[in-house]
């Protein structure tokens, strides 16, 4: 790349105004590129707000057709469902995951029919919101979590979900082989077109902490996840889970936690060529409220950069818990 020398290239001319800003603008955010997560939990007319993530609820199934509907109106094309499952309903072994008439189920039909086909659903397919050790899979003698016997249950979960109304299913587990399998029980159970968006590169990271309290599987988990979600020092072993995810039939894939995690993205993306999205995840939102609140800087316009540089890195979309406002700010 050549420039000729100052003063017949002045880097700031395009600078000047506004217009001209925008017209030389490389990145380009809308709100179609964000996904909204909304925790799902029981009762109605039921809004209980999540301490560790200001502005952010736990809503009952008609709140959440109403933030669907809203979700819409903004142009925000997909939400994100997570369910706080009743203490009672958890169990070693998941169970309630694979039950029609679970939360998250109920949830999907209660979206769908306040939204129609208005706006696409995706779902998580893990079993750590139903088990009662905080594990995203059923557990050994020892603690372990079981790779072979979790994806079968996977499998179950994620055609449950799409028989409920899901449009995409989001394995977030990162047991070897879940993608293959769940791939072909969506074929072979008549959902043909239900999308698989990969949890590819989920890092062990310490920005979790606040979703699992969303999801109420903080203070259950035993022992940490360490042995299935990846190293946040590995970089090279991120492209490998993402090359395996895409042949066994991932329709795109997710890089999760997202700021931290850039080079990820950027990399996906120039390898690979599909389209790859990023979890803000419930840390990184966090840490924007405390730092708007602290003074650090304007809460708008941190957000704001933050995702202009998910989209600059490579990403197709972004999923954030503070989709509506930056639809809002977007569409002026």
């Amino acid at each position: 790349m050549t420039n000729a020398s100052y003063p017949a290239t002045r880097m700031r001319r395009t600078r000047a105004h506004d217009w001209s800003r925008r017209m030389h603008r490389e990145t380009v955010l809308t709100p179609a590129d964000l996904i909204w997560p909304l925790f799902v939990t029981e009762g109605t007319g039921v809004e209980e707000p999540v301490a560790s993530l200001p502005g952010v609820s736990r809503w009952s199934i008609d709140g959440i057709a109403k933030r669907a509907r809203e979700a819409a109106d903004l142009g925000i094309p997909c939400i994100a469902l997570f369910p706080n499952t009743p203490q009672g309903k958890r169990s070693d072994d998941g169970a309630e995951a694979l039950n029609p008439d679970n939360l998250m189920c109920r949830a999907i039909k209660a979206v769908r029919d306040a939204c129609g086909g208005d706006i696409g659903i995706l779902t998580d397919v893990a079993l750590d919101p139903y088990t009662s050790h905080g594990q995203d899979g059923l557990i050994d003698a020892n603690g372990y979590v079981l790779n072979d016997d979790t994806v079968a249950v996977l499998v179950d979960q994620a055609v449950t979900q799409a028989q409920a109304g899901a449009d995409i299913v989001a394995p977030s587990d990162m047991m070897d082989g879940r993608v293959k399998a769940i791939r072909m029980a969506l074929e072979m159970n008549g959902h043909p077109n239900v999308q698989i968006m990969s949890y590819a590169a989920k890092y062990a990271s310490a920005f979790y902490g606040p979703f699992r309290d969303a999801v109420g599987s903080g203070g259950l988990l035993k022992g940490d996840k360490k042995s299935y979600q990846m190293d946040p020092a590995n970089g090279d072993e991120a492209l490998r889970e993402i090359a395996l995810d895409i042949a066994e039939g991932a329709d795109s894939v997710m890089v999760k936690p997202g700021l931290a995690y850039l080079d990820v993205i950027w990399r996906a993306k120039q390898e690979f060529g599909v389209p790859v999205f990023a979890y803000q995840v419930s840390g990184e939102y966090a840490l924007i409220e405390a730092g708007a609140a602290a003074g650090v800087g304007d809460r708008e316009a941190l957000l704001m950069e933050k995702l202009v540089a998910f989209k600059r890195a490579g990403c197709s979309g972004v999923l954030t818990y503070h989709a509506p406002l930056a639809a809002r700010l977007l569409n002026g």
